[in-house]
């Protein structure tokens, strides 16, 4: 069963856009498709943004705390990665999903975030929809 990272923001995106391609990965994962990994750090940097002002008009602190409990009772939840000496990002943020997907031996990192789609001859990223595809071509 592939394993997979996803990006907070396409968590986010699976939440507030039910029918684009990223909530069609939570379908996917719910159907046993493959294996979610998070970790205490994405985890936390999902309720974050969530919570944030912001989202209120299209999720109420109820509902993201409700969806934070179900990505995390659809996870694997492994400890994060201690960082990595090479910084491979153009966005120091996101190093810690780079080094988390490489740590649990993900078979790709998910994301739609140009800095990290331009990884792709290092580490195994991919769009929502190239995942997608991925888990039907498989």
């Amino acid at each position: 069963m592939p394993r997979a990272v996803l990006d907070p923001n396409v968590l986010i995106s699976a939440f507030i856009t039910p029918p684009g391609a990223s909530a069609r990965i939570l379908l996917e994962l719910r159907a046993g498709a493959f294996e979610l990994i998070t970790s205490p750090r994405l985890l936390e940097e999902l309720r974050t943004v969530l919570l944030r002002e912001k989202f209120r008009p299209y999720v109420s602190v109820d509902e993201a705390e409700a969806f934070l409990g179900l990505v995390r009772d659809e996870s694997t939840e492994v400890r994060d990665p201690a960082p990595s000496l090479e910084g491979l990002s153009e966005d120091p943020g996101d190093e810690y999903l780079i080094d988390l997907a490489r740590e649990a031996r993900a078979d790709a990192l998910v994301s739609g975030d140009p800095h990290l789609l331009k990884l792709r001859s290092r580490l195994r990223v991919q769009s929502p929809r190239e995942f997608l595809e991925s888990l039907h071509s498989e």
